[in-house]
């Protein structure tokens, strides 16, 4: 069951890279994805990451929410 469970895991991960835009903004270049989930890595554990974090936290929640809305 673990085995299925993070797959699911990795799934639901790259719906979420879908869901950015990120896949059509890079052509799907796996490369420039993975270089900016870096780059975002490195933000967040610089000076100022844990508000950084939680401004990109509080943003995805209203994109959420904004799909949520519009499958109603």
């Amino acid at each position: 069951m673990q085995r299925r469970e993070r797959t699911r895991h990795l799934i639901e991960l790259g719906g979420l890279v879908q869901k950015a835009g990120l896949v059509d903004l890079t052509d799907d270049d796996r490369a420039t994805i993975l270089g900016g989930l870096l780059g975002l890595a490195d933000m967040l554990q610089g000076e100022g990451g844990a508000a950084l974090g939680e401004t990109f936290r509080r943003r995805g929640l209203r994109a959420f929410e904004a799909d949520a809305m519009a499958a109603e």
